[in-house]
């Protein structure tokens, strides 16, 4: 950073809300990007040229302001837990890291209202003392923020009831945009779309509203099959039964049970593994539906332990990847979306390819009203171009791959990004607003 600027932000901002130092500039230029060795051989050495941690949204659009005054890139984070580089300043410049915005504003009647660096482990907690929960939250949601998941994420934990973020999960956000004098937005509504998943490119979220549902008592299971696809479709039956309510199901394939260390003791070697949270009282229905498809119960944790020790869904969805990488630091992982009406064909099509090079995991989640089996396929790495040769075979099988590979959001998780782009133009008109995630 300039050392003119130096002054400036110090005298506004105190030493207690901007850092220059290496350590805390290295720190917080980064996020989980390593799940990636793509990720991490681009990212590893950007690094910002200062930290600012506001306190309030004043600080906020201080910041913004100067920033667009002297044409300084800004970068927001949460609390760096996102895989794609998210949190990276490619450009320099300055990250605001808003995790001391974190006052839970309101719990009312079925919504939170929030500052956006709240932690959602903080969040849950305090909603299941009044009576309510989380709809959906990733597997990282004892570090991660609000802010964070709503402009980072997609579904989690809970999406196999209430769908993904862009599902109804996102009731209101305040926006703060780029600009000489940056504007407060309150953004409901479709317009929202615009600010979901959208690393900080179309405008700061500041403040979320988020739904809550009814607390419930979940008891944990794993079910055993010798078969994967046996699995798969003991899945799929319970994901589409209504009279079992859900927060997760997660099948995966032998051998990355093997690498659930803490569960080594109640999963059965050579067995694909169902980790499933349901609510209290479905034991009898768990076993039964298992059973027809040749399988059995082989833990149960009950609903009276929910929270007091590691859980289920801390071997789920990209923590999944993560228990893995402490095995196999050799692997990585994509994300896909299967058929829902071919996924077996697609299955045996990959499996036949690749055997255990690639190794399924899969994620069923309730997308825009429909079940759909979403993968986070684990891969072994060897060299990018084999990276996407496995990629490209997925894609001619008719598996949408969302790539967690690259930083930019028209060639990951997005999709379509007309509209954002449209969004960022007008809300951040000298493209200072984390400069190279969107094209």
């Amino acid at each position: 950073m300039a050392i003119g600027w130096e002054k400036e932000m110090r005298d506004a901002l105190g030493d207690e809300r901007l850092f220059l130092d290496i350590t805390t500039r290295e720190k917080l230029s980064k996020d989980y990007f390593w799940y990636s060795p793509v990720l991490d051989r681009q990212l590893k050495d950007k690094i910002a040229d200062g930290i600012v941690v506001p306190a309030d949204e004043d600080d906020v659009e201080f910041t913004l302001s100067f920033a667009h005054r002297h044409r300084v890139p800004v970068t927001v984070r949460g609390s760096g837990t996102g895989n794609y580089g998210q949190a990276v300043p490619l450009q320099g410049g300055l990250v605001m890291d808003v995790s001391r915005m974190d006052r839970i504003l309101e719990l009312g009647d079925g919504f939170a209202r929030v500052q956006c660096g709240v932690r959602l482990g903080v969040l849950e907690k305090k909603a299941r003392e009044q009576g309510q929960e989380l709809r959906i939250y990733p597997s990282t949601f004892m570090k991660a923020t609000v802010g964070g998941f709503v402009c980072g994420g997609s579904g989690g934990i809970g999406s196999i009831t209430w769908g993904n973020l862009w599902d109804g999960n996102v009731l209101e956000a305040v926006i703060y945009t780029m600009e000489e004098k940056p504007r407060r937005l309150v953004v409901r509504g479709p317009e929202l779309f615009n600010y979901i998943h959208n690393y900080g490119t179309t405008g700061i979220v500041t403040e979320l509203t988020i739904p809550l549902a009814p607390r419930q008592e979940w008891m944990q299971t794993i079910v055993h099959f010798d078969g994967f696809e046996q699995a798969l479709l003991f899945s799929e039956s319970l994901a589409k039964d209504d009279s079992v309510r859900k927060r997760l199901v997660c099948s995966v394939e032998w051998p990355i049970p093997s690498y659930f260390k803490p569960l080594a003791k109640v999963l059965e070697t050579g067995a694909a593994a169902v980790l499933l949270e349901t609510v209290d009282g479905t034991l009898g229905a768990i076993t039964a539906l298992a059973a027809a498809f040749q399988g059995r119960v082989g833990h149960v944790i009950p609903a009276v332990s929910y929270r007091k020790a590691i859980g289920l869904s801390d071997f789920s969805w990209n923590h999944t990847t993560l228990w893995g990488l402490s095995t196999d630091p050799e692997i990585t992982y994509l994300q896909a979306g299967f058929s829902p009406e071919s996924y077996l064909e697609q299955v045996r099509s990959i499996k036949a390819k690749f055997g255990n090079e690639v190794l399924l995991h899969f994620e069923w989640v309730r997308s825009g009203g429909k079940i759909t089996p979403s993968s986070l396929p684990i891969v072994k790495y060897t060299t990018e171009d084999r990276l996407y040769e496995i990629i490209s075979y997925f894609e001619s099988a008719g598996v949408k791959i969302y790539d967690p590979h690259t930083w930019v959001l028209d060639n990951g998780g997005r999709g379509e990004v007309g509209a954002m782009q449209r969004k960022k133009r007008e809300n951040d008109p000298r493209g200072l607003l984390n400069p190279g995630k969107i094209h």
